[in-house]
């Protein structure tokens, strides 16, 4: 009897748990309005929105390849299964032409659709939260006066339970932290500027933080690195694996120019960023640049005597191959082979005296053989860098076609071992499969001509 009393307790504790979580999940329709007529836009709000959504990447994101600018549709591939962005076009009856900017703002804020519909964090509200509503008020001006799409972008497909999206408001109590940002006043203007951009619509956290298992970045582990559509985004703090140490100036170069003579190029998913960041005017990037900068931290004197020595070593980017280029005696076969590849196919360019950005850069410069995971590596000799369209920019050809699975790995194997300074990978015939499988973009470049802002691009994707 006393154990039957206790089941029906539970069962009635549990019952009263799953309405209180029912109460707490839901979200009432914001009721429509009328399209929004661009004329009723201040141009300079639209201004102003255009650059703060080429800080947030939307192009990137809400555009798919061949597809009108914002319309959505892009597969975003996460361990739960594949999201495919929404239209964000004034369109009325795919987009958001009905949206007030109330609608907007909870969106933007709360993670919530207009039809109450708790959004999935691929759409980094854990950072847009922070915008204030200056902010929001100028991105919808210039959302409301893009050209309208209508495109339905297709159903996710993610896998079960997460495909339910009551889910989220449980996934937001434990991990979403609502709030407009807020400066610290330990720090000055522009550091605080830097903070806001950075950590609100730049959302530079949702790449370069580890991910739990639920997917929430994780808090004490802030810039220590993760992943970005099967790119390795690298860690930004004490625990950078890059070779030399950054400071402002080289973040300024590479986040302005898209590369650094000490650095190397920017891609991948980090392409578009540098793409978009052209939008931002120098003293707002130098505000970014402050702030990143605090976060990397100043190098140890060791550090700092490494990087110093790396660059000495490769002054000038023309140094002829060293012993070390041929695979020394009773070197394993794979390094062999490798060492091999890499002076007939990667040497001309690598250790040629053509400088950055059309010369390759000396690997003992790079972050790529330095990396926790060969996967930056592997993608690009394998897809390259494709060239900017119609503009003079670095080009790399890919080897996908001309190298089997074995060079590949006899390749990164040599590389790390000759200008890294880690363990020896050990999952790169895994990287290697997801690369080949072209399940992720490889660059995406702004159209020739096109301001990035104006959210008209073109994109390279490998299917």
């Amino acid at each position: 009897m006393i154990l039957r009393n206790l089941m029906g307790l539970v069962v009635v504790l549990g019952a009263l748990s799953a309405g209180g979580f029912s109460v707490y999940a839901w979200r009432s329709e914001i009721p429509e309005v009328a399209p929004a007529q661009p004329s009723r836009f201040d141009p300079e709000l639209v201004r102003r929105g255009a650059g703060l959504a080429a800080v947030g990447n939307c192009n990137s994101c809400h555009t798919r390849t061949g597809g009108p600018s914002f319309a959505g549709g892009l597969r975003i591939p996460t361990q739960f299964g594949s999201i495919y962005t929404t239209n964000i076009t004034p369109d009325p009856e795919t987009g958001i032409g009905l949206w007030s900017e109330a609608a907007f703002e909870r969106a933007m804020r709360d993670g919530v659709d207009r039809l109450g519909r708790h959004l999935y964090p691929a759409f980094p509200y854990d950072h847009f939260t922070h915008v204030t509503d200056e902010d929001i008020r100028a991105l919808y001006a210039y959302f409301m006066t893009r050209q309208p799409a209508h495109a339905t972008p297709r159903a996710n497909e993610l896998r079960f339970p997460f495909d339910q999206r009551i889910l989220l408001a449980g996934w937001k109590l434990l991990f979403f932290r609502k709030g407009v940002f807020q400066p610290d006043e330990r720090h000055d203007r522009r550091w605080n500027r830097g903070a806001y951009l950075v950590e609100g619509l730049a959302h530079c956290g949702g790449c370069h933080t580890p991910r739990n298992t639920l997917g929430a970045e994780r808090g004490n582990d802030a810039y220590d690195g993760g992943e970005a559509e099967g790119w390795t985004a690298y860690a930004l703090n004490v625990d950078s694996p890059s070779p030399v140490p950054w400071d402002k100036d080289a973040l300024f170069q590479y986040l302005r120019h898209g590369w650094h003579e000490a650095h190397g190029m920017a891609r991948g998913p980090m392409a578009p960023v540098v793409d978009n960041l052209n939008a931002l005017e120098d003293d707002d990037l130098l505000a970014v640049v402050t702030y990143i900068a605090a976060v990397v931290g100043t190098p140890s004197p060791e550090r700092a005597r490494r990087g110093r020595s790396v660059l000495e070593q490769t002054s000038g980017n023309g140094a002829t191959l060293t012993s070390d280029s041929a695979a020394p005696s009773g070197a394993t076969n794979e390094r062999s082979e490798g060492a091999a590849i890499y002076v007939t196919t990667c040497a001309p360019c690598h250790e040629s005296s053509r400088p950055l950005p059309y010369g390759g850069i000396n690997l003992a410069r790079s972050t790529g053989p330095n990396g926790p995971t060969a996967r930056n590596l592997v993608n690009v000799i394998l897809w390259g860098l494709p060239p900017s369209d119609g503009q003079r920019s670095p080009i790399m050809p890919g080897f996908n076609n001309a190298m089997t699975d074995d060079q590949v790995r006899a390749l990164v194997t040599y590389v790390r071992q000759r200008f890294g300074h880690g363990p020896t990978w050990t999952n790169v015939d895994q990287d290697i499969r997801d690369a080949r499988a072209g399940n992720f973009k490889v660059g995406i470049y702004p159209a020739p001509g096109t301001d990035p802002a104006s959210g008209v691009i073109s994109q390279r994707e490998v299917r």
